[in-house]
């Protein structure tokens, strides 16, 4: 049986990655260094990019002012890549409607041409 996965249950590090996904909407994370499985979102290197239409009033997500909810299969899924990556980073995180929608990992190639970790 699967077992829901809620934001109350995320680390304060996690929760503030799914946060900043919310309040992105439509944009980028860049160049997210993980650390011991957690996000690290302090220092020079993470970069948010947000895509901002000029047509159109972007609002703010509701989620935002939500204390708890049961995250959606893409969070859980971005989780368990963070479980995956352990020490490393994530090149890129595109966002769509303040959900993580696509992400761009880099791996290291062996000496045999194969992935390292994936």
């Amino acid at each position: 049986m699967h077992r829901e996965l809620r934001f109350s249950q995320l680390s304060p590090q996690r929760q503030a990655l799914v946060r900043l996904c919310q309040s992105i909407n439509y944009g980028h994370i860049q160049d997210l260094a993980v650390a011991e499985r957690e996000p690290i979102l302090t220092g020079a290197g993470t970069v948010a990019l947000v895509d901002l239409r000029l047509d159109a009033d972007p609002g703010l997500r509701d989620e935002l002012a939500t204390v708890d909810f049961s995250l959606c299969a893409e969070v859980c899924r971005l989780m368990s890549l963070l479980d995956e990556v352990g020490n490393g980073g994530i090149s890129k995180i595109e966002v769509r409607a303040g959900i993580p929608r696509r992400i761009l990992v880099e791996s290291r190639l062996t000496e045999a041409g194969n992935l390292i970790g994936r």
